[in-house]
């Protein structure tokens, strides 16, 4: 079932993302050569914490950290721990907030210099794929409206989405319906109604769309090791123009 939250609820993902904004605009700050990954997932933690939040990776299905730190070929749900970040690696952070009892999610990309024509590139599209993605969020159309489109634009790109994992519904849980895919057919699946809120997220790769998790249980990588990249936004439809609360 997809739910249409109310006013009230509204206002506790809003908080939610506004919590957690403010902590991804501070991660970016400290992303540099040298900063071990459990630096971040400890920063993260703190300036959550201090806002009434609470980091809603930890512990979620047994994940161990904070916020997921995927590198390189890791796609997604990457574990923060002892490497470095150094010069030309892709840094993916990606993390969830909750506020009571409700929750926001977002993601974001950058690359470390020096940055290689292709990393550039794949960050580029993939957030621009993130932002029509979210332009087709709106009240009367259908949740495969914003699929194909972010599947459009990054195919025309030279690039492929990973097609194994998907955005999703987001409130009282961190995962809700519906599933939004990367790709597919425009005109099917679930219409979207005013009051939906959605986390929608592009993961996108320099090669093949297939993935593969590593031994650890967690980490996604590309099944090719080539880099990918990947960007979230939690969203409320709207009639005109979804309203995004966690840029």
């Amino acid at each position: 079932m997809i739910v249409i939250r109310s006013e009230e609820e509204i206002r506790d993902i809003r908080k939610a993302g506004e919590i957690l904004s403010r902590t991804l605009k501070k991660l970016r700050g400290c992303i540099h050569a040298g900063v071990q990954t459990r630096e971040l997932d400890a920063i993260a933690r703190e300036e959550i914490m201090k806002h009434g939040g609470y980091p809603a990776f930890k512990g979620y299905r047994g994940f161990p950290a904070n916020i997921c730190v995927s590198l390189n070929e890791a796609v997604v749900h990457g574990i923060p721990g002892d490497r470095k970040l150094k010069g030309g690696d892709v840094v993916s952070i990606d993390m969830g907030v909750r506020f009571r009892d409700y929750h926001a999610d977002a993601a974001f990309t950058v690359a470390i210099a020096p940055v290689s024509e292709t990393a550039g590139r794949l960050i580029d599209v993939t957030a621009k794929a993130l932002d029509i993605g979210i332009g087709n969020a709106v009240s009367g159309r259908r949740v495969s409206d914003i699929s194909s489109s972010i599947q459009s634009y990054v195919e025309s790109n030279g690039f492929s989405v990973v097609r194994a994992l998907v955005g999703h519904g987001i409130g009282r849980e961190l995962h809700e319906e519906p599933e939004i895919p990367n790709y597919g057919k425009p005109g099917t699946g679930p219409v979207l109604r005013c009051g939906m809120v959605l986390a929608i997220e592009p993961m996108v790769n320099a090669g093949g769309f297939e993935v593969e998790a590593l031994e650890d249980g967690w980490t996604v990588v590309t099944k090719d090791r080539r880099l990918s990249a990947h960007f979230e936004h939690t969203i409320i439809v709207c009639d005109d123009k979804p309203e995004i609360i966690t840029k």
